[in-house]
């Protein structure tokens, strides 16, 4: 994704598609930056890694020499190779436009989840490791890849004209993928994803995994359509993301070990911790989405409350679980590294107090929403990490 910052009062726009693919789509959106403070969140903004397929980068206009030619030779040998091959093209643009309906930085929180509980209780229990347990570990996180990729999937087939306005780069409102293709690979995804777990880890996980499977439905697919429903809507994303995700992948580890399941400290410590974040996270992400939300009638906490609210709210969350995690620390020493634990929670909620107030000095464009938002996901993967 390609980005140009003028030094003109207005900021220009420009998104244009992986070179990968056999066309590009560019769109352009202008709007014009109040006072400096908006701009100097655009430029913090630009410092915080993005995690999305589609990264926000915004930089000046004129970029060294040595990066354009490097991208065009690269753009072009991108060209090159597409032009050469029709099936290989078709073939590289299917595969593009699965890897969007998959919504990659859903996945990356998804596993980092997971390894860290799975580490919790193998670290609790070295000596039950085996090599055989590798396979299923495997298969494990294939499952939870294929239950996100459901529950997403899922929820852009009956969001198409919603993401036409919010999220136009996703590949059913890009006209990248079909409706036909996407029900296919939401059909695959839930069928091979209850396939491996009913398998592997037995019937208890199993009921876990179908819930979360139905809850992810209930939230998009009429009539139900619970994300009509504010509270309902982050309840369901709390409850699959923060407590099924981390309760399941640790009561599964255990049963693979051999233990029966018991909760101790550190385990009921991630599992509310990440809860809430999650909760965090379904607070904030409509935030982006408000024009195309009040556009199609879709009721959320930030078209209700307004935007400023609601950034107001996940921040204060987000603070009482950073301040939650360094009282754990200091009072149950023999569970937490507080030498760690403190100084890290300190920084990160000192990092979010500070973009809680570029924010305010933006006076809330909706770039610098987007890169508040960003900002959220980015300390998600810090934590888990």
């Amino acid at each position: 994704m390609e980005h140009s910052l003028s030094r003109l009062p207005s900021l220009s726009i420009s998104a244009i598609t992986p070179p990968c693919k056999a066309y590009s789509i560019q769109t352009k959106i202008s709007f014009k930056p109040k006072g400096k403070s908006s701009e100097w969140l655009l430029k913090w903004s630009n410092k915080w890694p993005s995690f999305g397929l589609y990264s926000c980068r915004i930089g000046f206009k004129h970029a060294p020499k040595r990066s354009q030619r490097h991208n065009s030779i690269w753009a072009s040998s991108n060209i090159g190779a597409a032009g050469s091959d029709p099936i290989l093209n078709k073939v590289s643009a299917f595969k593009d436009a699965c890897w969007r309906f998959l919504r990659p930085h859903t996945i990356r929180g998804t596993v980092l989840g997971s390894i860290a509980l799975v580490g919790r209780a193998l670290i609790e229990n070295s000596n039950l490791i085996k090599w055989s347990l590798l396979l299923k570990a495997f298969s494990g996180v294939l499952a939870l890849i294929c239950g996100n990729g459901y529950i997403v999937g899922i929820n852009q087939i009956y969001d198409v004209g919603i993401d036409k306005v919010n999220k136009p780069y996703l590949p059913i409102a890009a006209g990248d993928l079909s409706e036909q293709s996407a029900w296919s690979l939401v059909i695959f995804f839930a069928v091979t994803g209850l396939l491996i777990v009913a398998l592997n880890f037995g019937p208890f996980i199993t009921s876990l995994y179908s819930l979360g499977l139905f809850l992810g439905t209930i939230y998009s697919v009429p009539p139900l359509r619970m994300k009509r429903f504010p509270v309902a809507a982050f309840l369901i994303i709390a409850t699959v993301r923060g407590f099924l995700l981390n309760f399941g992948v640790y009561y599964a580890t255990r049963a693979a070990l051999g233990l029966s399941f018991e909760w101790n400290a550190p385990v009921a410590f991630i599992t509310t911790f990440v809860t809430l974040f999650a909760l965090v996270i379904a607070v904030t992400k409509d935030l982006p989405d408000v024009e195309g939300d009040r556009k199609f009638q879709i009721s959320t906490l930030a078209t209700k409350l307004g935007v400023r609210n609601i950034a107001f709210l996940g921040s204060g969350l987000l603070l009482v679980n950073y301040v939650a995690a360094i009282l754990a620390a200091i009072y149950m020493p023999q569970a937490f590294r507080r030498n760690f634990m403190i100084p890290a929670h300190v920084i990160l909620a000192t990092c979010l107090i500070f973009q809680a107030w570029v924010l305010e000095r933006a006076n809330y464009t909706k770039e610098a929403i987007s890169a508040f938002y960003r900002f959220i996901w980015n300390l998600f993967y810090a934590e888990l990490a």
